[in-house]
């Protein structure tokens, strides 16, 4: 058997990144504890290549599993904590490129429409147990 490089299992962790990241921050709704989740999926990745290098058919599937459970479990524990808050839970929103005024054919109404479907969104989301968040983001 040969032991990949570790820079394959990098440039492998980097080219799974992005979407680690969006199953994170759509899950806890935080930038920083998706950075710490997708940070913790990568140091479970190393451990997982170093131990058994040929181990791990499916990169991307394990990796994804990975933040999918770490996710649950981060959310359970902030669920522990938040129920001494009283309000509700939204999350951070990710700044978005805002579309061409050429494109819009009524700008202010479009904006309020998609404000108002991304409110109602999140609302639905915080309504969902953490496993029903994982199923729901992740189909």
């Amino acid at each position: 058997m040969t032991e990949p490089a570790p820079d394959d299992d990098l440039a492998r962790f980097e080219a799974a990144r992005p979407r680690l990241f969006a199953i994170a921050y759509r899950m806890l709704g935080s930038i920083s504890d998706a950075e710490d989740i997708v940070q913790d999926a990568w140091l479970r990745w190393r451990r997982a290549t170093e131990a058994e290098p040929d181990g791990v058919r499916a990169p991307a599937a394990y990796l994804a599993q990975v933040v999918t459970r770490l996710s649950i479990d981060r959310l359970r524990q902030l669920r522990r904590r938040r129920e001494q808050y009283v309000g509700t839970w939204l999350p951070e929103p990710l700044d978005a490129a805002p579309p061409t005024q050429a494109a819009l054919p009524d700008a202010s109404a479009l904006t309020a429409l998609g404000e108002s479907l991304q409110l109602s969104f999140l609302f639905l989301l915080e309504s969902l147990g953490p496993i029903e968040r994982a199923v729901f983001l992740l189909r």
